[in-house]
């Protein structure tokens, strides 16, 4: 064979310039495929992070997560490797006390139970089999019991054998029908099968067997323990000694579906007794409680006013022998989201939103003194132990990251990568807050992201998006569902508004929207487009579309019949479309009730007020509407009803049904079937 020909070749090949990637826009499918990252946890010296990863099967249509661990000690800053083996798709990890092992939770045989893996290497060891889904669990102080959370028919009153024999009872039943005799008849997804989420305590064999059986805790609570649908291990704890729990819990009565009223309850790990209310005189929220090391004060969070979802969160500390309370930071005009307890029990660290971020503080458990400790993005979970602060954190432009630091926050160091590592090729729109004065002659904020190819002197249509809650926020933060990258990502400016009634800006901007849904947070909106308008030439006022989902669906519903002089078109997702019949179907009824002054047969009055069923004749805009079958918050008749009023006049309009998702669109493929729909409505009415 003749090699100088090949050797040649190759010269040649040296010698050319390197081709850098060719830069592109974020889109749908980057975000549907996208490595995820959560869920930090630290070995109790502080040494090693264990963090789950989900990683996403876009064929198949479903993601499965992993747990990975890392030394941060180590001195040749190896990444991270796999701990749990391939195959596994797993949850819920949690160091046990010596470090040694980790224990997660796996449906690997074919419900979900308890695990535990050597942090050295090894095979995982099922630890229980209990009939059931474990949901969450807790170890004991001590290492020798373990609290699950499963679920259990609410009259069953001891051991798992009960329920069983109830389910046994239903598989065996001829007929489908169900009688109810009162609400939640269902809840978010799922319908009421007359089953709460419960407390079990069960010991670990010394002999390594299996936990078959455990003892229901609490049973005179009779609320779900998580709560639903959103609840986790943090609504339940452990007393330093072992002897009790304290569960945060709501009755699950009558009146369930129009209460806030969590209550703090005390009850004996072995099943015994009585509970005991803690928190009785307060008739609004009471959750995530946490002892301290010699058990003689429990911290937890509290709002003030029941039958409002999102009052502010204080923290609180109980004197467990007196039950005397008192607020620890009550200068500080935030919402706490969380309540990690330092080691020596002198700071509670908590993430709270603080004018467009989600930041990290410190708060001094003595004198209510605020610390930042990572002062932008959104931190999303964290924890604590020895020398060593984790966290996750994200920004409008970076996606999920975990970052391990001091525990003051300093000499942070990226220990995942970015989006923008995932994803070289993909260039991000650059995101710019900026404030105008808004309702009340108030400061408001809001964000503009460029879009990806953005030169100077050009204009780009534009997408406005509303943000949903109505108590929410698009701050600088990263979302997998209204993600604006992946309108920038199309060559399209963005703009958001944090119209009065979003979180972050103090309580009084929060409670400025109950019962103002259609006029304050409209002229935030109005007043917000002007000013974006004028402040960055680049926007094309010309060519724009108003997009929005729940509480946003709502606006763009109202927006429709009260303001639709600005858009080209409109998109409405799972939004509020009759206020009075919202009233009636939706399950949390509190909500509807505080944000409308009453129920709808009290204060009729107050449901037409801001109704846009009341504006249909106005409606003139082109509109897309989306909806989930599954959608139980806002029930899927209401976007039937939107669609109805457009194709009725003529008005150019859109249906994307999907019968198997919720208030939210999770699976990859129908996540990218939104966009893509979405997106042709834009380029159809404002280009690109």
């Amino acid at each position: 064979m003749n090699l100088r020909p090949a050797l040649l070749s190759l010269a040649l090949i040296a010698a050319l310039p390197v081709v850098a990637h060719a830069e592109r826009g974020f889109e749908v499918r980057d975000l549907a495929k996208l490595d995820r990252v959560s869920s930090p946890v630290l070995s109790p010296d502080g040494r090693k992070v264990v963090f789950a990863k989900r990683v996403v099967d876009f064929d198949a249509n479903k993601g499965a997560s992993s747990l990975w661990i890392e030394d941060l000690f180590a001195r040749d800053s190896a990444p991270p490797v796999r701990l749990t083996p391939e195959g596994w798709n797993v949850n819920s990890a949690t160091f046990a006390g010596d470090g040694a092992r980790v224990y997660f939770l796996s449906a690997k045989n074919g419900s979900m139970q308890l695990y535990a893996i050597p942090v050295a290497g090894g095979a995982p060891v099922q630890l229980t089999d209990v009939p059931g889904d474990v949901g969450g669990y807790l170890v004991s102080p001590d290492g020798k019991r373990v609290a699950l959370a499963l679920e259990a028919y609410a009259d069953c009153k001891s051991d798992l054998a009960c329920n069983v024999k109830k389910n046994k009872e239903r598989e065996d039943r001829k007929a489908s029908g169900v009688v109810f005799d009162r609400v939640f008849i269902r809840h978010w997804d799922a319908w009421n099968e007359g089953k709460l989420n419960r407390v079990f305590v069960a010991p670990f064999a010394a002999d390594g067997a299996k936990i078959t059986q455990a003892t229901l805790v609490g049973n005179d609570v009779v609320g779900d323990v998580p709560s639903r649908p959103f609840g986790d291990t943090s609504e339940f704890a452990w007393s330093p000694d072992g002897k009790s729990l304290v569960l945060s819990a709501r009755k699950a009565d009558r009146e369930e579906p129009w209460s806030t009223n969590f209550d703090l309850y005390l009850v004996n790990a072995d099943g015994t007794g009585t509970a005991k209310n803690l928190t009785a005189a307060n008739k609004a929220w009471d959750t995530n409680p946490v002892f301290s090391g010699d058990g003689k004060t429990l911290y937890y969070r509290a709002m003030k006013r029941p039958g409002f979802e999102a009052d502010r969160f204080a923290l609180m500390a109980m004197d467990v022998a007196s039950g005397n309370t008192r607020e620890i930071a009550p200068k500080w005009d935030a919402s706490a989201n969380g309540l990690l307890l330092t080691h020596d029990g002198k700071s509670i660290y908590t993430t709270a939103q603080e004018l467009g971020q989600d930041p990290l503080f410190s708060v001094d458990v003595a004198t209510g003194e605020v610390t930042s400790i990572v002062k932008d993005g959104s931190v999303t979970s964290i924890d604590l132990a020895g020398p060593t602060l984790v966290y996750t954190r994200n920004t409008l432009q970076t996606g999920d990251q975990l970052f391990a630091a001091q525990p003051d926050g300093t000499t942070p160091r990226a220990i995942t990568q970015s989006a923008g590592q995932m994803l070289p090729d993909v260039k991000f729109g650059e995101a710019t807050q900026f404030k105008f004065i808004g309702w009340n002659n108030e400061t408001v904020h809001g964000y503009v992201v460029k879009p990806w190819n953005y030169q100077e002197g050009k204009k780009y249509p534009v997408a406005f998006l509303i943000h949903g809650g109505p108590q929410g926020s698009f701050g600088n933060g990263w979302s997998y569902r209204w993600n604006p990258q992946t309108y920038a990502g199309q060559g399209y400016a963005v703009v958001m508004i944090d119209f009065h009634g979003s979180t972050g800006y103090g309580q009084a901007f929060t409670d400025a929207i109950s019962q103002h849904w259609g006029d304050r947070p409209l002229e935030d909106l109005q007043k917000g487009w002007d000013a974006a308008q004028k402040q960055f030439g680049f926007l094309d006022g010309s060519k724009a579309c108003a997009l929005g989902a729940s509480y946003g669906g709502f606006m763009v519903n109202w927006i429709a019949g009260n303001w639709n002089a600005p858009w080209k078109c409109l998109v409405t997702h799972d939004g509020v479309f009759d206020q009075r019949m919202m009233g009636y179907a939706t399950e949390e009824l509190w909500f509807s009730e505080w944000e409308n002054g009453g129920t709808p047969f009290e204060h009729p009055e107050n449901y037409e007020r801001f109704n846009p069923v009341n504006h249909v004749k106005d409606w003139k805009k082109p509109i897309l509407v989306v909806h989930g079958q599954m959608d139980f918050r806002i029930p899927v008749e209401q976007g039937i009803g939107a669609f109805t009023a457009a194709q009725r006049q003529g008005i150019e309009s859109k249906f994307l049904y999907f019968p198997d998702e919720n208030h939210w669109v999770l699976k990859p493929q129908n996540s990218v079937l939104w966009h893509d729909t979405v997106n042709a409505w834009l380029k159809q009415h404002i280009g690109q």
